[in-house]
């Protein structure tokens, strides 16, 4: 699945942990002539409307561009400019969501406040942003109310289904997040919605799709963020079919444009662990982490360095993490997958349990099951466990550390054949974690000379 860093566009996604990635019926039917791009360009839907074209809709979800030190001075100079403060928002949650400052985050909802008070009604720049605040602190029922405002004030506005997609995704409602998906698809069919539209069929498990339709959001890619974000992307898709040489070929071609990108230092990092250099692994995740100390990144580099035996290296990662988690808990946020698989497997089980108990009340999406099901585990609570682990893969998503997850339960539970099948298949990606890849092929081992 697509891990936690930031994607493209006024409106990313929340990329979902390092935990993982059938619709029932084809919602997102892409229909990608050479004429794609071009104005008027619409995706199709069984039964679905053509919707009018950017050019026709004066394209109301566009969010002014700058830095924020650009967008700090026009608010400066227009003080009563909604669409500023809108802007100034906005860019606040993606400064937030890369450098994993949570300070930022209130910069953000200031500004978007400030944009409000100015225009109370039809505001839908801000209101989108909103969302996408939200959804960066992991609040998804708020995100949904304010997608759905969003949508109704500007119902031309293909950013604003993007948040509500990103919302219905994280929320367990996985068919109307396509609905959103293709609504922004047919509103404009550009690098967000195609990104989108490649998660939506990861999340299923159909990955080659998912492949050709990120390729084709690297080709619409407008920034150099949003071509980064590709690639990134795509060498996890690679990871994932266990081709970890192309994806160090594909990070290591992106990274001479992007050297500071630490979602592609993380990505180039597992590629090098897949392929057993843990040297060059190491520094990658090191450098990623000097650049953002995200959870993943500094869990990720963590449980490398215990892997290797370097145990004080290894603490110095986990000492961030917990000193993460307890500005986390001071600020009364939900926590993240990252955080329950951290205590499950380097603290507490039981609180792991409360904690994903906690978080799946408003947050009843696939990682969040997996991380709940391996707390279960790791609490001796096998059984109730199993029901978490089967509701992860219920989607048909393809994740090496949810099978490898589901099939140590198994087996505590007294499965062995069930558990090598999942086994089996977590392997067919040999490097899917520092730590669990290993005790994979272990167990495996005892099974197959088990009579």
């Amino acid at each position: 699945m697509h891990p936690d860093h930031t994607a493209p566009t006024s409106t990313p996604p929340p990329a979902p942990s390092r935990g993982g990635r059938r619709l029932r019926s084809i919602v997102v039917t892409l229909a990608l002539g050479a004429t794609m791009f071009a104005v008027g360009a619409v995706m199709l839907t069984p039964g679905g409307s053509t919707a009018p074209s950017p050019a026709d809709i004066g394209q109301p979800d566009e969010a002014p561009r700058g830095s924020v030190e650009a967008l700090q001075a026009r608010v400066s100079r227009l003080p009563k400019d909604p669409g500023g403060w809108a802007a100034l928002g906005m860019a606040y949650v993606q400064q937030a969501r890369s450098t994993a400052d949570p300070a930022t985050y209130d910069r953000a909802e200031k500004a978007l406040r400030t944009s409000l008070s100015v225009q109370s009604v039809d505001n839908t720049d801000a209101e989108t942003a909103m969302g996408a605040l939200a959804a960066a602190r992991h609040d998804f029922p708020t995100a949904l109310r304010w997608a759905r405002k969003a949508t109704t004030s500007g119902p031309y506005s293909s950013s604003a289904y993007g948040v509500l997609a990103d919302a219905h995704t994280q929320l367990g409602h996985y068919e109307e997040a396509d609905e959103a998906v293709q609504r922004m698809a047919d509103l404009r069919p550009d690098a967000a919605s195609l990104a989108r539209a490649s998660y939506a069929f990861e999340l299923k498990g159909n990955t080659d799709r998912a492949r050709a339709l990120m390729q084709r959001s690297l080709a619409a890619a407008a920034t150099p963020a949003d071509k980064s974000f590709a690639h990134s992307v795509l060498a996890a898709l690679d990871l994932q079919d266990a081709n970890p040489r192309q994806a160090l070929v594909r990070t290591q071609n992106a990274l001479r444009t992007a050297p500071t990108d630490s979602a592609l230092l993380e990505t180039r990092a597992r590629a090098y662990l897949a392929l057993g250099d843990t040297t060059r692994a190491v520094a990658d995740y090191r450098a990623a982490v000097a650049i953002a100390p995200l959870p993943h990144y500094l869990l990720g580099l963590g449980e490398l360095e215990q892997a290797l035996g370097h145990r004080e290296r290894a603490e110095e990662s986990y000492g961030l993490l917990r000193a993460q988690d307890r500005i986390r808990e001071a600020a009364d946020d939900p926590a993240d997958t990252d955080a329950i698989l951290f205590e499950a497997d380097h603290g507490n089980p039981r609180r792991a349990v409360t904690l994903a108990e906690e978080t799946l009340r408003n947050r009843p999406f696939v990682a969040v099951h997996d991380a709940y099901a391996w707390a279960l585990h790791r609490a001796g609570r096998d059984t109730e466990a199993l029901v978490q682990a089967d509701k992860a893969l219920a989607q048909g998503t393809r994740s090496a550390l949810f099978r490898y997850h589901r099939a140590a339960i198994q087996h505590a539970l007294g499965d062995p054949g069930a558990a090598r099948r999942d086994l089996t298949e977590a392997l067919r990606e040999p490097g899917f974690h520092p730590l669990h890849a290993g005790a994979a092929r272990d167990l495996l081992q005892r099974i197959d000379t088990t009579p």
